[in-house]
C-alpha cells in the first residue's frame, strides 16, 4: 500500500508535534494524552540514538537517567522520515518496559520524533533510487584491500560522495600481511596519488596489529563510516579497533555484540555479503563506528557535472582557467586542466577517472 501524502497543514503539525516532543524529552516531561499517542501507555520521552535498522524495526540506545546506555527494539511513527543507523531520536518505552523498582521486562519501545541531522549517507540501491544508509557522521573510512581487487574509480567515487556531504574521507589499506610483491605491485603508486592530494591513507592490519593505534588516534572523538566492498574486511577491522581499545583500557564493560565477518568467495575472489544492516559501534572514550553492508560499485546518478568535478578537489584551482567557458577538458586548446595534467600538477589517472565517471551520469 502506497504511503499517503500528507497536506501542508499535517507537515506542519507533525513538525510542531515533533518539536514540542524533543524540548519534552530535554526537559524529562511526562508525555501529554492527546490522540497522537497510541493507546497503549508509554513511558516518559526521552533522547535515544539509533544503532541499527531491522525493516520496520530499530534499536534505539537509550540516553534517559534511569536506562541509559539500554538498547530497545523500537517501532517507529508512521509519519516520520525513513530513519537510519546515526539518528538522535526522541523516544517513549512501551508498557512492558516502564521501569518499576528497578526491574524492567522487555525492551521495547516507540521512536516519536527525529532530531535535526547534521550529515546524511546515502547509496544507490538496484534501482539507482538512493536510499539513506547512516547519519550524523563525520568521517568516511573507506576501507580497501589486495583482495578483493582494488580500483581507483571506486575510490574516487567514494571521495566524491565525502566531498559532497562535506566529510572528511580517509583511505584504510586493510590486510597488508596479505599484500603479495608482484600481484600488488600497482597499489602504492595508486596510494600516492591520493597521498600527494592531501587525503589521509592508513595502512592495517588485523593479524599483526600494525596500523590500528593510527587508526584509532585518527578516529577519535568521531563517528566515522566505513565503507568499501564486500571482502574487504571492515567487519573485522572494527572488531579489531574494539579489542585494541578494550585492551589497552581493560574494559570489561563492552556488552556490544561483534559485527559478523565472512571469507573471500573462492572461485571469483570477490567478497560475500556478510553485513546486512548498518550498524554502530562504540570505542569507549573514542569515537563511533558504523559498519555498512558492502558494495562492489557506487553509483553517482544522482549528481550533475558540476558537482561531480567539485569532487576531485585537486581539480578545483584550474576549472575555471580554461581559455573557453564551455571547456569540456578532453581536447580544447587552452583547457588549464588538460595543462595541469601535462605538467604533472593532477594525475592522469584521476582525470580518467573522472571522465569514466561523468560518461556513468550520461548514459542516465
Amino acid at each position: 500500500m502506497a504511503k499517503r501524502r500528507l497536506n501542508q497543514q499535517q507537515l506542519r503539525r507533525i513538525s510542531s508535534n515533533q518539536q514540542q516532543r524533543g524540548k519534552r524529552a530535554t526537559l524529562g516531561a511526562a508525555p501529554p494524552s492527546d490522540k497522537d499517542i497510541i493507546v497503549e501507555e508509554l513511558g516518559a520521552e526521552a533522547e535515544g540514538l539509533v544503532i541499527c535498522h531491522y525493516g520496520q524495526q530499530l534499536d534505539i540506545e537509550s540516553r534517559a537517567a534511569d536506562s541509559y546506555g539500554k538498547v530497545f527494539r523500537c517501532h517507529q511513527r508512521s509519519n516520520l522520515p525513513p530513519l537510519v543507523t546515526g539518528d538522535q531520536v526522541v523516544w517513549q518505552p512501551g508498557s512492558d518496559h516502564i521501569i518499576a523498582g528497578g526491574t524492567s521486562v522487555q525492551s521495547t519501545g516507540v521512536v516519536v520524533a527525529l532530531r535535526e541531522r547534521r550529515s546524511i549517507l546515502s547509496r544507490p540501491n538496484a534501482h539507482r533510487d538512493q536510499r539513506p544508509v547512516a547519519a550524523n557522521v563525520d568521517v568516511m573510512a573507506i576501507v580497501i584491500a589486495p583482495l578483493p581487487q582494488l580500483f581507483g574509480n571506486l575510490i574516487d567515487r567514494y571521495l566524491v560522495a565525502a566531498e559532497s556531504l562535506g566529510l572528511g574521507p580517509a583511505i584504510i589499506l586493510n590486510k597488508i600481511d596479505l599484500l603479495d610483491q608482484s600481484r600488488d605491485a600497482y597499489i602504492e603508486p595508486l596510494l600516492d596519488i591520493y597521498r600527494q592530494i592531501g587525503y589521509p591513507v592508513i595502512s592495517v592490519s588485523k593479524q599483526t596489529g600494525q596500523g590500528l593505534d593510527e587508526l584509532q588516534r585518527f578516529l577519535a572523538m568521531q563517528t566515522a563510516v566505513f565503507v568499501g566492498q564486500s571482502g574487504v574486511g571492515k567487519s573485522s577491522l572494527i572488531n579489531a579497533l574494539r579489542a585494541a581499545e578494550n585492551a589497552n583500557t581493560d574494559s570489561e564493560e563492552d556488552t556490544q555484540v561483534d559485527a559478523a565477518v565472512g571469507a573471500l568467495s573462492t572461485g571469483h575472489g570477490k567478497g560475500t555479503h556478510t553485513t546486512t544492516a548498518t550498524r554502530l559501534y562504540h570505542l569507549s572514550g573514542s569515537g563511533d563506528l558504523i559498519d555498512s553492508p558492502g558494495i562492489r560499485e557506487f553509483g553517482l546518478w544522482h549528481m550533475d557535472q558540476q558537482q561531480l568535478i567539485n569532487g576531485f578537489i585537486e581539480f578545483q584551482p584550474f576549472i575555471d582557467r580554461c581559455k573557453f567557458r564551455d571547456c569540456k577538458h578532453q581536447q580544447e586548446p587552452g583547457c588549464a586542466l588538460l595543462e595541469a595534467q601535462e605538467k604533472g600538477l593532477i594525475s592522469k589517472q584521476r582525470l580518467a577517472s573522472y571522465f569514466h565517471t561523468l560518461s556513468t551520469l550520461a548514459e542516465n
